[in-house]
């Protein structure tokens, strides 16, 4: 039997290193990138560096891209650090209305870090800020939530920021809140929503 010829083996290929690098500069260089799965590929790696989460929150206000922003509120949540926190209420004040609820959804899951910065957000000079600080409060998972609700029904100016909170109360409160709910209907007396918003809500919380 002749002999086979032996087949010549294929060079090693040269092992090129991934660019960027995978570490914190060289994710915050992908985050820049101009493609979007580039970017969302390092949004999402850089849950692995808490000290990433302010640029995280200003790359959202740019983000064009709906994956990159999932991305990107996905990693702040899961951070739940008080730097994530802090990178996300600006965008409370946000003109968009995606960025804004998905702030709130994502601050609605760090109770514990959100909760030291909710007394400031009440007393914030914008009532859209208040209110949305009350529509956090809805699904805010904390012990206190019932009480600031109570003190915005007690303190708030603002006729909407009161509205909002009777409604979300509406949703947790508990037999002993009536007597604020009746206290808001004596100071607006005249309001017609309110008295309405009021009644609505008396309703659901005795029937718990």
């Amino acid at each position: 039997m002749g002999l086979r010829k032996t087949a010549t083996p294929e060079p090693l290929r040269e092992v090129v290193e991934r660019q960027p690098p995978r570490d914190l500069p060289g994710l915050l260089t992908q985050l820049r990138s101009s493609d979007a799965q580039e970017r969302r590929w390092a949004a999402r790696d850089l849950g692995a560096h808490p000290q990433a989460a302010t640029v995280l929150g200003e790359a959202l206000v740019g983000e064009r891209d709906a994956r990159v922003r999932d991305a990107l509120f996905l990693t702040l949540t899961a951070l739940a650090s008080e730097d994530a926190a802090g990178a996300l209420l600006p965008l409370l004040r946000s003109e968009e209305a995606p960025l804004r609820n998905g702030a709130i959804e994502a601050l609605a899951a760090m109770p514990q870090a959100v909760a030291p910065r909710i007394h400031s957000l009440l007393h914030d000079a914008d009532p859209d800020v208040r209110i949305f600080t009350v529509n956090l409060m809805g699904e805010l998972r904390h012990e206190r939530v019932r009480q600031w609700l109570l003190q915005v029904l007690a303190e708030d100016g603002s006729i909407n920021v009161v509205a909002a909170a009777i409604e979300v109360l509406a949703e947790v409160g508990q037999p002993e809140d009536l007597a604020a709910l009746q206290a808001v209907r004596a100071r607006h007396a005249d309001d017609v929503f309110i008295g309405f918003a009021i009644d609505m809500a008396a309703s659901r919380i005795q029937s718990i």
